[in-house]
């Protein structure tokens, strides 16, 4: 095989209590890429449409990606990139972890699959990098390995993969405005109270127990955030009134999307989840903000070729 298309689907991160360690993967939204085997060793960035990203290999989310997984293999050859971005950067739903997961997962299917799609997670974090600063994978797990996954450690890389309860469903409200990760990770403190601490904790708890027994209401219980979420939602213009209308209208839990300035919602099916879009979409309106809303049930695959 010469040539692979892929599709690298956009995620949810934090899902409110778990910053930076968990995340889920959206159905039908996301990138496509196309890889091709080159005579000429390296990787090379031929074709981007939908964004204005760089070309230069060391300076692009995926090229970095793509170059760490092939420089641990000792190749007579190398690899040609077209990234057709369909996740606007800075969305709050995983458009560099889309490049970077779908930059190894490509490789690694033209090269016979020499590395499985966990430990190909530590490759894509090197891109990830490019765009925020540092190597996380609350994004690009689920990208890559489906559902959702909490990142237990770094040092080693421990991920869990979590199977979605099949009646979950996700709503995402996508303002057409950026927040740069960077910038959002700027208005966090660095120390937080115990009693916060604490609450967190058990919030992360319960919703690892929720999804794993399938209970829909401790789910809810527990998609609370009381120690990120005050500090960033001032970034996205009528958040607690878009929260506040999923939540009044049924959702198990609302909050920021990774970053922001998205804002994600779950619910508990496709009828509560229709609802609550049009809910989060009538309270938005009144920013006069364009915007993108999708619904979506929890991907189970990832990063797949088509």
């Amino acid at each position: 095989m010469n040539e692979i298309k892929i599709f690298c689907p956009a995620t949810i991160a934090n899902l409110n209590c778990g910053f930076d360690v968990l995340g889920l993967c959206i159905d039908n939204i996301g990138d496509e890429m196309i890889f091709r085997k080159s005579p000429q060793k390296g990787i090379k960035i031929t074709k981007i449409t939908g964004a204005d990203i760089p070309y230069e290999t060391d300076k692009n989310v995926a090229g970095v990606a793509a170059l760490a997984i092939i420089e641990n293999l000792d190749l007579e050859y190398g690899f040609e990139i077209e990234i057709h971005k369909k996740i606007k950067a800075g969305s709050g739903i995983g458009s560099s972890a889309a490049s970077a997961a779908g930059a190894v997962y490509g490789i690694n299917e033209l090269l016979g699959k020499p590395y499985t799609k966990k430990e190909l997670v530590q490759f894509a974090m090197k891109g990830e990098a490019v765009a925020s600063g540092s190597e996380h994978a609350d994004n690009v797990a689920p990208c890559m390995l489906g559902g959702f996954t909490l990142v237990r450690g770094y040092n080693p890389l421990d991920i869990i993969q979590i199977e979605s309860p099949s009646e979950l469903y996700a709503v995402v409200l996508h303002p057409q405005i950026e927040i740069k990760t960077s910038d959002a990770r700027a208005v966090l403190k660095p120390m937080i109270p115990l009693q916060s601490a604490i609450t967190q904790w058990g919030n992360v708890g319960g919703l690892i127990a929720g999804l794993y027994t399938k209970d829909y209401e401790l789910i809810g219980r527990s998609l609370r955030d009381v120690i990120v979420e005050p500090l960033r939602k001032g970034l996205i213009p009528n958040f607690d009134n878009v929260k506040n209308a999923a939540l009044n209208t049924g959702a198990l839990g609302a909050g920021i999307s990774g970053a922001g300035p998205s804002i994600f919602a779950l619910c508990k099916g496709e009828t509560i989840a229709r609802n609550v879009a049009n809910a989060m979409q009538n309270a938005y309106l009144e920013t006069k903000i364009p915007f993108d809303i999708h619904i979506s049930k929890v991907n189970p695959q990832g990063v797949k070729t088509i």
